[in-house]
């Protein structure tokens, strides 16, 4: 029986795969385009430096094969940064005097394709995907696609991220020598916690002529992913979305343990965050390990620059740290590709490139260089990942190969999730990155004046660590929150959250 279920299972994956090269060569009478009057697809992304090349290259080879078979051909243009690439996708939605054309094709976040697909600027992709066709592709990838009211698809999953741990292992290795502190304890946010701890009283005794002057072991990218995943391990959705209307939910007791997990070690020292990315901070020796983005990998830095000397390291990957007895779940992020909408041509062809894109040989060789996951369910395994790379003679960086396999291997038994989205999750997800995060540094430069004037790390911790100041915090948390995500319908006097509490909105105007 079970033989017979794994002979049907490679029939119809064969049967699929033939279906898509037919479609791929342009058989058959579906397909719109005429090769002699090729139809020219315009693709803005955010992709600089290796990843870009990278990028170019597969359209090149698409322009040259299947493009040229098709009569499709593809101009990619990087708009600079994630940030840059929306404010221009914003003027051309909105016709600013000096903006360039909506692209055929652009890169996107859920909750920029949302807005986007509220002014009805969007593609419905369903139109030119087949439930095989779907059915390859990661499930809820395909899920985070489905923002239209309808629940059709808008974006195309095209590379995917998750979060990883990656630790500086050469000033590492001392530190766990003098203390029995091991790579176990980093499965837990409680036990980075606790090893963070360890680490600066163990740099504060290295200068016992300097108290106070320990070292922060651990810093994270991504706050928002913090306070989404995490209270999702703790079995609470924040943003709970259904039929178009959000739902928030702050409750009291798991926000406390976030906060105990976070701001206490930052306003303690014993966490760090100072340059843009943590991973510049490990450059520069002020932490040695986060928990960041799996494309982050290839800018682990290879040494530790200091004033009076600089050393080479090495490095670990490690999965990202989960709240302990929570559930086993990791952020999924990265953007996908959304299609403008426009005529039948075009639509047409830009899912004809996008499917392209995305098969596992091509889509795993974008990976190899970018450090973003393969979005085909056959893609995400080791196995394929090595034969990509021995087939077609790559070299992969051993970081973003280490950080390919580390989640390859983790797949299995781990969920990845996203909230869906909802009008203004974009300036909800900004008052969870920055809140907690400016409080916070804001109270350790408080905290580390008054250890500078004499007092002990305790004492001067003791006014910001307290409950009376997590009830101070959490009242001033959650009305910038409702402002953020529901402005239009915030009550004029919002009050504080009881521990139960959960608000209720419907969804705002869409973007003009």
């Amino acid at each position: 029986m079970k033989s017979r279920a794994s002979m049907w299972k490679k029939i119809c994956l064969v049967c699929g795969a033939a279906v898509l090269t037919a479609v791929l060569a342009g058989c058959g009478s579906k397909s719109p385009l005429d090769p002699k009057n090729p139809v020219s697809l315009t693709v803005w992304h955010y992709y600089n430096g290796s990843q870009q090349a990278a990028f170019d290259t597969l359209v090149e080879e698409f322009n040259d094969t299947v493009g040229r078979e098709m009569g499709i051909y593809v101009q990619g243009y990087s708009q600079g940064s994630v940030s840059d690439l929306e404010a221009a996708v914003r003027d051309a939605i909105s016709g600013k005097v000096g903006a360039s054309d909506m692209p055929d094709i652009f890169s996107s976040y859920a909750d920029t394709a949302y807005e986007v697909e509220q002014a009805g600027a969007l593609a419905n992709l369903s139109s030119y995907l087949g439930a095989e066709d779907l059915a390859r592709y990661v499930d809820s990838y395909i899920e985070e696609g489905c923002i239209a009211s309808d629940g059709t698809l808008r974006i195309f999953p095209t590379a995917k991220s998750t979060e990883i741990m990656m630790l500086n292992k050469t000033d590492w290795e001392p530190f766990a020598a003098a203390t029995g502190a091991s790579l176990e304890d980093l499965e837990t946010i409680e036990g980075v916690v606790a090893t963070a701890q360890a680490y600066y009283q163990w740099t504060d005794g290295l200068t016992p002529d300097v108290p106070g002057d320990g070292r922060a072991f651990y810093g994270r990218d991504a706050l928002a992913n913090y306070f989404i995943i995490g209270l999702q391990q703790l079995g609470v959705e924040l943003f709970q979305v259904e039929n178009g209307e959000m739902t928030l939910h702050v409750p009291e007791e798991e926000l406390h343990r976030l906060w105990e997990n976070y701001y206490v070690p930052m306003v303690k020292g014993y966490f760090g965050a100072y340059g843009s990315f943590r991973s510049d901070d490990v450059k520069t020796g002020d932490i040695l390990a986060y928990t960041g983005s799996t494309a982050s990998a290839m800018y682990f830095p290879d040494q530790v620059e200091l004033e009076a000397d600089s050393h080479a390291i090495d490095y670990v990957v490690l999965p990202a740290p989960t709240f302990q007895g929570g559930r086993r779940c990791a952020v999924q992020q990265g953007a996908g590709m959304v299609v403008s909408k426009s005529d039948e041509q075009h639509a047409y062809a830009a899912v004809e490139f996008l499917k392209w894109f995305t098969q596992t040989d091509n889509n795993l060789r974008f990976g190899c260089v970018s450090g973003y996951l393969p979005v085909l369910k056959e893609a995400n395994s080791v196995q394929e990942l090595q034969r990509v790379i021995e087939e077609q003679g790559l070299t992969v960086a051993p970081k973003t190969y280490d950080c390919l396999t580390t989640i390859f291997g983790q797949m299995e038994g781990m969920t990845l999730y996203t909230n869906k989205s909802f009008q203004n999750g974009s300036a909800a997800r900004k008052v969870l990155e920055y809140n907690l995060a400016d409080r916070a540094a804001e109270d350790r430069a408080a905290v580390a004046a008054a250890v500078a004037q004499g007092k002990s790390l305790e004492e001067a911790a003791a006014p910001y660590v307290s409950g009376e100041a997590f009830a101070q915090w959490y009242g001033g948390f959650f009305p910038p929150l409702t402002v953020a995500s529901h402005s239009p319908y915030l009550p004029a006097a919002p009050r504080r959250a009881s521990q139960n509490d959960s608000y209720h909105w419907s969804k705002a105007s869409p973007l003009t």
